[in-house]
């Protein structure tokens, strides 16, 4: 049976922007997303301690996509709409999946154990 390569593509941002990026990718075939909330450790500590006070919320989004032309569109709609290219926005990176269930498209845990 031929499986789909499945990527999760990673999205860090500034608190506030996670809607206008989700709009984004979905508008590039993302199906869907999940977004939750955290909290930044990285130049923000030095900053403080130099004085300037930035935002270390943030907003962490999670898109499940087929790895090829699909993830790409989606992974350059969510740059765009979320201004990665200038430094201090954010970050996105992708990881494979290995293991799935849950979701329609994939297969089901009996040919996966047969393995």
């Amino acid at each position: 049976m031929d499986r789909l390569i499945t990527e999760l593509i990673v999205i860090i941002v500034e608190r506030g922007k996670a809607d206008k990026i989700i709009k984004k990718a979905k508008k590039a075939g993302a199906t869907g997303a999940t977004v939750f909330y955290g909290r930044g450790t990285g130049e923000a500590d030095v900053l403080h301690f130099i004085g300037r006070n930035i935002d270390q919320a943030k907003e962490v989004i999670l898109i499940l996509s087929e790895r090829g032309e699909k993830q790409k569109k989606i992974m350059e709609a969510v740059v765009e709409a979320g201004k990665i290219k200038e430094p201090g926005t954010g970050i996105v990176f992708s990881l494979p999946v290995t293991h799935l269930f849950g979701l329609h498209y994939r297969e089901n845990f009996e040919e996966w154990e047969q393995e």
